[in-house]
């Protein structure tokens, strides 16, 4: 049986198609179509239900430090209110899944991904001690407002949330309803997430709809812009099977600090390097390369797969990241990718494909 958020009937009511998606039934994309959102929420503002992604806390004095031997960065000096990107890393050193925490007076809140959220909180609820209490919070809707004009409409609402900064979150009210907000996203554009209860998830969105800069973006062109800003999608640039070095997350590391799952193996990687690598790819042409496709060089070896590809709105063209062995990903090397009976060229290029644009 497929889930709904608190904002289904909304969806409908604003044309939206709806598919099934990591077990709820989501907003593909609305009326207008995925390449008007897309630009529009690079110019203007856009609206995202992300209600189906997992939330929850960890709560007591031993949270951060418990949280801390789970994950390879560091979270022991972030303050309340502060975030950090981080991952849950396997014994074998790679990725089970990508997460956003927050530090709060009380402990930690989580933000997972819709698609782990089972598994995610089955591991905290067995990894974390009696002297944490861990809740999943079940009643919240979580909305994302993303694009150069998010902080302009934020102010009208709370002047505190639009003051705050990159990776920094806050509890306010709009319009008497109590929110906690945060300034982070995942489009590369400057924007704020927004946890609800969802008793009031309808009367919130409607109040940030009705805004003229804002209309609500839908699956597709949420993946174009995550594309587009060279972020990783769990399934496709991160999996169990995919070390953090080899997704090209080493800013997530803190120096010194080896007590955490795969330990062993990411840190020999960060020292002497991965043999893969994820590379972003410039298509040649107008034949979109898709996730799966296979990368050679050019005496014909495999030499990578595709893990994302598309059409990107914004530079007219298709786009794509691979992982790719690392001596095939020095940037400007000329590779092909085989679409079908075609041999694409593709030219190795650096991330993002679109500066990010993130208040800092």
């Amino acid at each position: 049986m497929l889930k709904q958020t608190p904002l289904y009937n909304l969806h409908l009511e604003l044309g939206a198609k709806m598919v099934p998606f990591a077990g709820y039934l989501m907003p593909v994309q609305y009326d207008k179509g995925t390449l008007h959102e897309h630009l529009h929420c690079r110019s203007h503002a856009g609206f995202f239900d992300i209600s189906h992604m997992g939330q929850c806390l960890i709560l007591g004095d031993d949270a951060v430090q418990e949280l801390g031997q789970l994950i390879p960065g560091d979270i022991a000096k972030l303050k309340p209110g502060e975030q950090k990107y981080t991952v849950f890393t396997n014994n074998d050193g790679g990725i089970m899944d990508d997460i956003i925490i927050t530090r709060i007076e009380s402990g930690v809140m989580i933000i997972v991904n819709a698609a782990c959220k089972d598994k995610d909180f089955n591991y905290l609820y067995k990894q974390i001690s009696g002297r944490c209490c861990f809740n999943e919070l079940t009643g919240q809707a979580l909305f994302a407002l993303q694009g150069p004009a998010a902080a302009v409409i934020m102010e009208k609402f709370s002047v505190q949330a639009a003051e705050l900064s990159f990776m920094q979150a806050c509890g306010t009210y709009i319009k008497g309803i109590k929110c906690n907000i945060s300034r982070s996203g995942y489009t590369g554009e400057d924007g704020f997430e927004i946890l609800v209860d969802h008793h009031y998830a309808e009367q919130l969105a409607r109040l940030l709809l009705a805004e003229d800069d804002v209309e609500p973006i839908g699956l597709a062109a949420r993946d174009t812009l995550r594309l587009e800003a060279g972020l990783c999608l769990y399934g496709h640039e991160i999996d169990e099977s995919i070390t953090p070095v080899e997704a090209g997350l080493q800013w997530l590391f803190k120096k010194s600090h080896d007590q955490f799952p795969g330990a062993d193996k990411i840190l020999a990687q960060l020292q002497q390097g991965s043999e893969k690598i994820r590379a972003g790819l410039l298509v040649q042409g107008k034949i979109p390369v898709r996730d799966g496709s296979e990368i050679f060089n050019n005496e014909d070896v495999a030499v990578g797969r595709v893990t994302s590809g598309g059409f990107s709105p914004t530079l007219r063209r298709p786009i794509a990241m691979a992982l790719l062995a690392r001596t095939a990903a020095n940037l400007g090397n000329t590779l092909y990718a085989k679409v079908r009976a075609h041999k694409i060229p593709v030219t190795v290029t650096p991330l993002p494909f679109v500066p990010h644009h993130y208040y800092k």
